[in-house]
């Protein structure tokens, strides 16, 4: 597989090209693109703040036409896709109207709240700050909407460079659009793509997302830029592919046996995978999955689905400090 340095910042992909990079890829740690062509710019997605969206856009100001943003595109309704839209004054900002429907779902006061409401939150909260806390959310008084709509797909052409972007969800939330640049055979994924870190499966059904890899398998591209870890080949793609058949598979058996979908994300053996970040997805992947087969969550439930994910995260973490005293 081909990965490139998972370093800060801009990457030159060729041919007007770029990839955005912040490590570790974790929690709201994402990745955004450029692409510049004969002086029109689109750019995809901002980052999860106006701090880091700014550095951004300051980084792509070095390079070849990068000192203006024509057009946005955003891929999909995570904050950690769309939270810097603001910064991008005059653009023309593109999305599905899934994607922008579902960005109304979140309160930029709420998410600045977070710094000193999380402790009356219980363990979502708890997880939540240790996830998110370290973001600034401040200084958005209002979210800045995409303002060009569009359903399935959409092709735009960027100088002399023709890009499609392909609506391939519901998957890990209700829309998550990729935008594909078939001449340099380059795809930026948004997060239908984590590299090396779980992925989370907020909306589903399991085989959109499979069916989603396999879509980008078979546009054979040589460089995909994931929504979250380090810029790849498509070997990544079908690894995130064979991961999803293997949760898809060990919870079926659980759940025809009439395990509870707590002790089945528990009891599946994720050895294969433990060099991935964020392990305690596993719980939101089964929950969705409980769901998708027809089990009735109460809403606190789901509420403490970040609770739940806090819960597994502290408790594997105590058993690997625990292993390492023994030895």
């Amino acid at each position: 597989m081909r990965t490139w340095p998972f370093t800060r910042g801009v990457h030159d992909l060729g041919s007007g090209l770029y990839g955005y990079v912040q490590p570790d890829g974790g929690w709201g740690w994402s990745n955004a693109g450029l692409i510049s062509s004969r002086g029109e710019t689109l750019l995809v997605d901002t980052l999860m703040g106006l701090d880091l969206t700014r550095d951004m856009l300051d980084a792509f100001k070095k390079v070849p036409g990068g000192e203006r943003i024509d057009r946005l595109f955003n891929t999909h309704a995570n904050p950690d896709h769309f939270l810097g839209n603001g910064l991008v004054e005059g653009a023309e900002i593109i999305a599905t109207t899934r994607c922008r429907d579902d960005m109304h779902d979140y309160d930029p006061h709420g998410l600045a709240a977070l710094r000193t409401n999380y402790m009356n939150m219980g363990d979502a909260g708890a997880f939540l700050f240790e996830t998110m806390g370290r973001f600034d959310f401040g200084g958005i008084d209002a979210f800045t909407f995409p303002t060009t709509l569009f359903d399935g797909q959409m092709t735009l052409t960027v100088g002399d460079k023709t890009v499609e972007l392909r609506d391939l969800g519901p998957a890990h939330t209700n829309s998550d659009t990729l935008a594909w640049v078939p001449e340099d055979r380059t795809v930026f994924t948004g997060d239908l793509i984590f590299n090396e870190g779980h992925p989370i499966m907020w909306a589903g059904p399991i085989e959109n997302w499979i069916a989603a890899c396999d879509h980008i398998v078979s546009l054979d591209p040589a460089i995909v830029v994931p929504g979250h870890g380090p810029i790849t080949d498509v070997t990544a793609v079908k690894n995130l592919k064979a991961y999803f058949e293997y949760v898809r598979d060990e919870t079926r058996k659980r759940f025809d046996a009439g395990m509870g979908w707590l002790e089945t994300a528990r009891d599946i053996n994720m050895t294969e995978y433990r060099g991935w970040s964020d392990p305690e997805r596993i719980v939101a992947n089964v929950f969705s999955l409980y769901r998708h087969w027809g089990t009735q969550f109460t809403p606190d439930e789901a509420r403490d689905l970040f609770g739940a994910m806090g819960r597994y995260h502290w408790e594997t973490t105590r058993h690997a400090e625990g292993c390492q005293h023994d030895h």
